[in-house]
């Protein structure tokens, strides 16, 4: 565990000089499937992906650790966003939460029923959430690694949160090499048998961000950051818990448009 405040020198040119991203395209024979693909991983409908899926119920587990405290006195009066909610996953981990809104540009992901039934507001761009709204917490899972304009994303975030709310997220270790033979192993054995090619593809079109530079990104426009592994230390971890309070406005200001 380790907790940072925004204090290395070289932040501010990894925020303002390394997005956006220009994300790679994905080979012709791959872009026809690229649906398919992605609910494949997201749903764990094959056996390397519901290894990935069992290995990530971790990153959920943290992120809604904070609920079973009892720093919120009435939790269905919780106010929560998250960011990237895919197949909406991970409403089976936030219990009791009655308020609960969305960001998730593939509509294709969206569980149509718990849509209705679950989700308060549903945004495809955090850009268009209503800018009155505070959120106690923003949540988001395995999201922040796919954003090109990351630092935008959080200091939007960062004026959505209440002056007592805080971010929460998980992520993969991506940029490790502990990461890379995971994937390398499992998912990329069974990618390249059903589909003759290279699982990299995938995951340079979709990684876009390391966890170093997600790292770095939320200590420029937060102040208290708190980190949990997944594993031994911060390169010999999987995925990444981060937990961040005290947003800096001033920092935010100068990416909202």
């Amino acid at each position: 565990m380790s907790r940072n405040s925004n204090s290395n020198g070289s932040i501010d040119d990894v925020v303002h000089k390394n997005f956006p991203k220009v994300r790679p395209a994905l080979p012709v024979h791959l872009r026809q499937s690229y649906e398919e693909i992605y609910l494949i991983n997201r749903t764990g409908s094959s056996a390397a992906s519901k290894l990935s899926v069992w290995a990530e119920s971790w990153m959920h587990r943290k992120v809604a650790s904070d609920l079973l405290s009892s720093m919120y006195s009435a939790i269905s009066e919780v106010t929560v966003l998250e960011i990237g909610a895919g197949t909406l996953n991970h409403l089976n981990y936030e219990k009791g939460i009655k308020i609960y809104d969305i960001v998730e540009p593939q509509m294709f992901l969206l569980d149509e029923h718990l849509l209705t039934q679950r989700i308060r507001n549903h945004w495809q761009d955090i850009e268009n959430v209503d800018r009155n709204l505070r959120y106690d917490r923003i949540v988001s899972i395995a999201t922040f690694e796919h954003l090109e304009d990351l630092p935008v994303v959080l200091a939007r975030a960062a004026t959505l949160l209440k002056s007592s709310g805080c971010l929460r997220i998980a992520i993969p270790n991506e940029g490790s090499l502990l990461w890379y033979l995971a994937w390398r192993c499992t998912t990329g054995i069974e990618f390249l048998c059903k589909y003759r090619a290279d699982y990299a593809h995938i995951m340079r079109h979709e990684h876009v961000n390391t966890a170093s530079e997600i790292l770095t990104c939320l200590r420029y426009f937060f102040n208290d950051v708190l980190c949990q592994y997944f594993g031994l230390s911060r390169g010999l971890s999987l995925y990444h818990f981060i937990e961040c309070r005290s947003a800096n406005l001033r920092n935010s200001s100068g990416f909202l448009k």
